[in-house]
């Protein structure tokens, strides 16, 4: 029963129904069957007291502290996308790199990687680079593939580099899993995870995935400078209208965003705040920027705080429905099966991770990031913390293994947005040649975590 409730949520999501009712309705329905067969007298493993859990899971989900950094980071995302914050960067650093092999494609890599550590929204950074610098990628030369290729993995950093509402949520959800663990344990006083942890440990890995992007566009560049030629400096600023020294216009592009990561990350590295409270100085620096761009008028607020509003519906439903599938899939005795299945596998706590991230691999390819996190970590977190791995690891793990399935081909989420912004001169061939180098990259970060889980775990020690 558990292995088929996990099955007819996947059937229901395939349908194209909404992921929180689809969640929610899935569970009722498996509860309902439940309740029927035992009152026919149908001996059925299904512990009905689990359900009367469900009004404390509610109060806790819209009273817990650290989800209230969803809408904030949210609010943050939207701001600086309407701020046009990224226009300005990007035409900055275009003018900088432009003229050097690969120029175009390492200023697209770091703009990328500044708008990931200050929106932390997939979508929002593929769509925005898309529109950005596609085009002038394309006018000067650059092969579609590498274009394509170097946009869409840039614009996954948003899940690995901090702060990423990815890891906050993955963050919430591993901490109660990491809870149920040591409980299960006999720990009573067990120790916490927090979603700073896994901030900090994804900052090493994050940076890692950066340098080794750079890395692949300037050595394609190199080896074949036809699909990477190097842009004419004064031809680029005559396209962007821009006369006058470069430094003044590095200086408004680069400075702010900078400023903005460094009070919101500073913050929560120094201590001085926990991430809930910086994502209210990240919100009200984003406000700050706007308003000193001057893009903030009366119809830009109104449609920033109903975008906000949307998404943090969407991912308040969606913790809603998770939290009534997880009972109905605990219920059932699905904790228990999970258990027995990890432990009989070759391999133990190895076998098991192995199984693990390939059965979160192959869910990306038709599940979002939000129904991984809320539908599968709750089931197989607390077995595998209980074999003794380390929470921030298997976390940080898990938000590049899902950032992988963004990009694989042929459902990877980035593609599609990218594809929804690309000129149809572009095939969409040309898209999936492109991210696969980029795929081969984060595997062998995810190999690198594997054999040297220090590169996750020893920043929050030190720290």
């Amino acid at each position: 029963m558990p292995f088929l409730l996990f099955f007819a949520v996947c059937g229901v999501l395939m349908l194209g129904y909404p992921v929180a009712l689809s969640l929610a309705g899935t569970a009722l329905a498996f509860a309902g069957l439940g309740f029927a067969l035992q009152s026919l007298g149908v001996a059925v493993p299904f512990e009905g007291r689990f359900m009367s859990a469900m009004p404390n899971r509610l109060y806790g989900i819209m009273t817990n502290q650290t989800l209230l950094a969803v809408p904030l980071f949210v609010l943050m995302g939207v701001l600086l996308e309407k701020s046009r914050v990224a226009e300005t960067l990007l035409d900055a650093m275009a003018l900088l790199f432009g003229a050097l092999r690969g120029g175009l494609g390492i200023s697209v890599v770091l703009v990328g990687m500044l708008l990931a550590a200050s929106t932390g929204i997939v979508g929002a950074t593929v769509v925005t680079m898309g529109l950005l610098s596609l085009p002038t990628m394309l006018k000067r030369g650059y092969s579609p593939a590498l274009a394509t290729g170097t946009i869409c993995a840039t614009g996954t950093l948003g899940q690995i580099i901090p702060p990423s509402i990815a890891l906050v949520l993955l963050g919430d959800v591993l901490s109660n899993a990491y809870q149920q663990a040591q409980l299960s344990m006999g720990v009573w006083s067990p120790r916490t995870l927090s979603v700073g942890d896994l901030f900090i440990g994804a900052l090493i890995p994050g940076l890692i995935l950066v340098v080794a992007y750079i890395v692949y566009v300037a050595a394609v560049a190199w080896l074949k400078p036809e699909v990477a030629p190097p842009a004419n400096r004064q031809e680029l600023m005559r396209e962007l209208d821009y006369r006058g020294s470069l430094w003044p216009l590095l200086l408004k592009g680069l400075v702010p965003p900078v400023l903005l990561i460094v009070a919101v990350l500073g913050s929560i590295l120094g201590g001085f705040a926990t991430p809930t409270e910086a994502s209210a100085v990240g919100a009200f620096g984003a406000l700050v920027l706007a308003l000193a761009k001057r893009r903030l008028s009366l119809p830009v607020l109104k449609d920033v705080a109903r975008t906000t509003t949307h998404v943090t519906s969407m991912v308040f439903l969606i913790l809603i429905g998770a939290a009534l599938f997880s009972l109905v899939f605990r219920a059932y005795g699905g904790e228990h099966l999970v258990t027995e299945l990890f432990e009989a596998l070759p391999g133990g706590v190895i076998g098991a991770t192995l199984v693990v991230m390939l059965v979160i691999f192959l869910l990306g390819f038709i599940l979002d990031f939000i129904e991984i996190t809320f539908v599968v970590v709750p089931i197989v977190g607390p077995v595998l913390l209980a074999m003794g791995v380390d929470p921030i690891w298997l976390g940080i793990m898990i938000a590049i293994n899902l950032q992988t399935s963004f990009l694989t081909p042929p459902f990877g989420f980035a593609l599609f947005y990218l594809r929804g912004v690309t000129p149809d001169s572009v095939p969409t061939t040309a898209i999936y040649r492109g991210v696969i180098p980029f795929i081969l990259l984060q595997l062998a970060m995810l190999g690198a975590l594997a054999l040297f889980p220090a590169l996750a775990t020893w920043l929050p020690s030190v720290l």
